[in-house]
């Protein structure tokens, strides 16, 4: 009888369908009641996978008493509970990469797309509109000043392409970096009065929840353009959706949200914004690295040998 296997989150299919092939396999996120599923069948998971967003959580673990192994199919689990995991003696494993050039790769995609209004000229012309009218003019990228809100990996690719398109550059975060020539601000208030866009890559965490709130909309101003590949909840939502609804700012495109998958319909309503459905790292090479190292820890448990992506304690 085939082991039965939980995945909290969809995942690359085809890793799924080779999943399949050893265990029995449960879609949680397909269920019209997954409270009430594992409730009746957590009692016989003994695997299960989770991705980089989910996390697995205490209460996650005291869905499934007869859990054994946890894969995360992403290279972060800083969501995952460790420490109940080493507790239960529960294997753990990841799919470590560098998201940091696809990620800088759709930010420019994304700052293109709304400077220059992209989505907006395609619907444009999809609705027949090019034949009795003339599209709005979008904005120049080239010369505009680009603050990049955390300076990490994905901070500094985007740094790269961002001079690439003679963009002036200027960070904020926690501290200065000594590494890093660029203009520095401490007050991220006075950073987004001074640019023209304000990209959002800093880590989700309790001093990061919400830091983009109305008070930063109304600096970065009528002309200004906010950009998040980030975590949905470092933005305001609600604060940003006032901003956008009334011209505070210009526009805003966003690869991540508060509640994904659930998007607010004030945003879907809203002509200036461009939506992505949290595609920082779906490209075709990453899903298949990490469908490659997903699958090796997924036979090296079922063989009973160590892991070789596992998670450290």
């Amino acid at each position: 009888m085939k082991p039965e296997l939980v995945i909290m989150r969809a995942i690359y299919e085809p890793a799924i369908a080779d999943l399949e092939r050893d265990f029995t396999v449960h879609r949680l996120w397909l269920k019209d009641d997954a409270e009430a599923f594992l409730r009746e069948h957590g009692g016989q998971i003994r695997v299960a996978v989770t991705t980089v967003p989910y996390g697995f959580s205490l209460a996650d673990f005291n869905t499934m008493p007869k859990l054994e192994f946890l894969a995360c199919f992403g290279p972060y689990y800083a969501l995952i509970d460790r420490a109940e995991a080493k507790r239960r003696g529960i294997r753990v494993s990841h799919t470590p990469d560098s998201t940091a050039e696809p990620v800088a790769d759709l930010t420019m995609g994304l700052m293109i797309a709304v400077m220059r209004r992209l989505c907006e000229s395609d619907r444009f012309v999809r609705a027949g509109k090019w034949a009795t009218g003339v599209f709005p003019a979008g904005v120049e990228v080239r010369g505009k000043t680009c603050g990049i809100v955390g300076f990490g990996r994905i901070g500094r690719e985007i740094a790269k392409r961002a001079a690439a398109f003679d963009m002036k550059l200027c960070y904020h975060g926690p501290r200065q970096k000594d590494d890093v020539d660029l203009p520095y601000y401490a007050d991220l208030e006075q950073m987004a009065r001074e640019v023209d866009c304000l990209i959002v890559t800093c880590a989700l965490t309790e001093t990061t929840r919400n830091l983009i709130d109305a008070r930063i909309l109304e600096a970065l101003g009528k002309d200004g353009f906010l950009i998040n590949v980030a975590r949905g909840a470092i933005v305001d939502e609600d604060a940003l959706i006032a901003a956008l609804q009334k011209g505070a700012i210009a526009g805003a495109a966003l690869d991540v949200f508060r509640d994904e998958p659930q998007v607010p319909a004030a945003l879907t309503a809203l002509d200036n914004v461009v939506l992505a459905a949290h595609i920082g790292t779906s490209t075709r090479e990453v899903r298949e690295g990490r469908h490659r190292k997903f699958n090796t820890d997924i036979k090296a448990w079922l063989d009973g040998k160590p892991l070789i992506y596992a998670v450290p304690f």
